[in-house]
């Protein structure tokens, strides 16, 4: 085990995957002796450069994000540094329209094992925060995990660098650098993309959540538990695929569901969470489902602004009294 915050987990899980498989190879802006936008490749270039495994690609997201589709098509595996979610219009078509329907429409004759990676997330760092990850859930063939600490996050970093899909994996800017855990050093330590966790279990209420949100909620449930209320908290680490057997397992026990998510509330992929259980529990439900997240206005840049327009433990706190006090009868 190896003391190593959500960043460091990152890099490590590449560093040690190129080792691995000589086709994996890395590609970005600033990802070269810069070492990338928050360190995210920091200390790939001195190891793999030399080698050409490490290649900083000019301002234009488009053009390097379509030609590691084409490399993956050829039997390479790209880890692409997009720098920030809120790039991704520039990319749809390259990774969501071309990579993700590659295999389907080559008759499954093509695989394309590209990885993603953008930064998100109101935090500490200002600005680039759009979580728009929600855009690429309806485009079919695209896979979306969202680790919400370090240890997930090398797991989920391996998994996506051994699929044979394109991945895109999302890194929490507010988590980025925001202390240590103990890493597994296990060469074979993969986290399977598609399976959620249960942190935290409980009896009264589920609370569904990712990334950051995970950390909020399970202050959340703390505080409940002091209340009286039991809180089980879901992370769901993959966001698509969806698991929909672990939610579905909860939410059939404690009769009630608070969605929790950085995305903005209309559109957003929490919604899906919504309609798994609306339709496949809706009799088990005991009170009406809440979701908690961003009204639909652009990121504030200013730090009261930002405070107000992210949910925060107190506002789970209030979603989960509102399904607890207005309950219908088991």
């Amino acid at each position: 085990m190896t003391r190593q915050t959500f960043q460091q987990a990152c890099v490590t899980a590449i560093a040690e995957e190129m080792r691995r498989d000589r086709d994996v190879f890395v590609l970005g802006e600033d990802v070269g002796t810069f070492g990338g936008p928050l360190k995210s490749t920091n200390g790939l270039w001195e190891e793999f450069g030399g080698e050409g495994r490490v290649i900083d690609m000019p301002i234009s997201e488009g053009t390097f994000v379509g030609a590691a589709v084409g490399a993956a098509m050829r039997g390479k595996r790209p880890v692409v540094d997009l720098m920030f979610l809120e790039f991704l219009a520039l990319v749809t078509q390259q990774f969501g329209l071309d990579a993700g329907a590659m295999h389907y429409y080559s008759g499954g004759a093509i695989s394309v094992p590209l990885v993603m990676r953008a930064k998100y997330g109101v935090g500490p760092f200002h600005g680039h925060a759009y979580d728009f990850h929600s855009w690429l859930q309806n485009i079919p063939g695209v896979k979306i995990v969202a680790p919400s600490n370090a240890v997930d996050a090398k797991g989920l970093m391996r998994a996506a660098i051994r699929d044979n899909n394109p991945v895109l994996f999302l890194e929490h800017m507010a988590l980025y650098h925001a202390g240590r855990m103990e890493v597994p050093d296990d060469d074979e330590f993969v986290v399977p993309i598609g399976k959620a966790c249960v942190p935290r279990r409980g009896s009264d209420v589920t609370i569904v959540a990712s990334a950051l949100m995970t950390k909020r909620s399970l202050a959340a449930a703390e505080t409940l538990e002091a209340e009286g209320i039991s809180a089980e908290v879901i992370d769901l680490r993959t966001i698509v695929p969806l698991d929909e057997e672990t939610i579905l397992e909860s939410v059939s026990r404690t009769g009630r569901l608070v969605v929790v998510s950085e995305a903005i509330k209309t559109g957003g992929s929490h919604n899906e969470v919504v309609s798994v259980v609306a339709e496949q529990a809706f009799d088990r439900l005991r009170a009406p489902i809440l979701r908690v997240a961003p009204p639909r206005v652009p990121v504030p840049f200013h730090r009261d602004l930002e405070k107000a327009y992210l949910p925060d433990a107190a506002d789970i706190i209030e979603a989960v009294h509102r399904v607890t006090r207005h309950s219908i009868p088991a």
